[in-house]
């Protein structure tokens, strides 16, 4: 009885521990003023691992400049988070079981596969719509909704859910002709799939009217593709959106292990910052920042999913998941600076 007292006394102080810390987590994340902070921290990062001196993160009259974007791509670029994230996490789950990834997808589809992999594709689809939120407006992260995974109510859930399911059915169907292809063949179309800005329209529609017919909302066009209307963005903001992937990446990453092997958000950032990480972790947190910066892309210029490095992590090169992983480990060391002040 002694024996079993202690064993439950130390679950319950190790789960008041993680509470504690995921709490914490969640209040810098929403918090706009942290978000600078980390997102100079992950520039410095950057420019120190290609081997550059570290720039100012603004420069003279940044803070209050602002840049016109153009509102079809925004509006694009806001519906594709769940593209990514499908494509992100069905190349992992292909990687971890062997499967052809339209095999992952059909799965998805037909509704039969493992819980273990829904939570996983949760996570990404999760990771990837935070990536966008401050693109739209820094407001958009001091929102309830903009919050650790791990807190989120069941409808919230769901939504990501309805994403990555109606994602899936569009990348599959497009995926026909490869069907009865290896997985290179079948990668290679996926590089194919995501670099097309034609894709990427019709698969913002297609996500587009999937949540609105989840919310029994009226089926709407969301991209007129005559419009040439554009939007104000503060300049701050946008080089904050574009800086602070990592972050993202690394909390869901942390969220992610704490449900599945309950272990201290410190313990694992001490972990990735002391690079004692078990390689299997390290390339799940790299899959992770490929997917928030995936994500960010489009909202900075459509035009640069076309570029070559915005491919399947199965092409991507040692030296590209390197700067994937100083993202992480920088985000990392500076998390666990502020989690050490609390």
């Amino acid at each position: 009885m002694y024996l079993a007292s202690c064993s439950s006394a130390n679950t319950d102080g190790m789960e008041k521990q993680i509470q504690a810390e995921l709490h914490t987590i969640d209040s810098l994340l929403r918090n706009p003023d942290y978000s600078l902070e980390m997102a100079k921290a992950l520039d410095a990062a950057y420019h120190e691992g290609v081997g550059e001196k570290p720039v100012d993160f603004l420069l003279p009259g940044e803070s209050i400049a602002t840049v016109w974007k153009s509102v079809k791509e925004e509006k694009a670029a806001t519906s594709l988070a769940g593209f990514y994230a499908t494509e992100c996490g069905v190349s992992y789950l292909a990687t971890q079981t062997q499967k052809k990834p339209t095999d992952i997808l059909q799965a998805i589809v037909n509704k039969t596969l493992d819980s273990a992999s829904i939570l996983l594709l949760n996570r990404f689809a999760n990771a990837t719509w935070k990536a966008g939120q401050p693109f739209r407006d820094i407001k958009r992260i001091t929102r309830s909704t903009f919050t650790v995974f791990n807190f989120l109510p069941p409808d919230e859930v769901e939504k990501d859910y309805v994403q990555i399911n109606s994602a899936a059915a569009k990348l599959l169907s497009a995926m026909q002709d490869v069907i009865n292809s290896d997985t290179k063949g079948q990668v290679e179309k996926m590089r194919g799939l995501l670099q097309s800005e034609s894709f990427a329209y019709e698969m913002a529609a297609n996500q587009d009217a999937a949540y609105n017919n989840s919310q029994q909302q009226p089926a709407k066009a969301i991209i007129n593709q005559d419009d040439t209307a554009t939007i104000e963005k503060n300049v701050k903001e946008q080089k904050i959106a574009t800086n602070i992937a990592g972050f993202y990446a690394l909390e869901c990453g942390i969220n992610y292990l704490v449900a599945t092997k309950h272990i201290l958000p410190s313990a694992i950032l001490q972990s990735i910052v002391g690079n004692t990480i078990s390689k299997e972790d390290k390339e799940l947190f790299c899959r992770f920042a490929n997917a928030t910066w995936k994500a960010g892309q489009p909202f900075r210029d459509l035009s640069r999913i076309t570029r070559e490095t915005f491919t399947p992590f199965y092409f991507l090169s040692a030296s590209d998941i390197e700067k994937d992983w100083v993202q992480v480990r920088a985000a990392a060391k500076k998390l666990q600076e502020s989690l050490n002040k609390r």
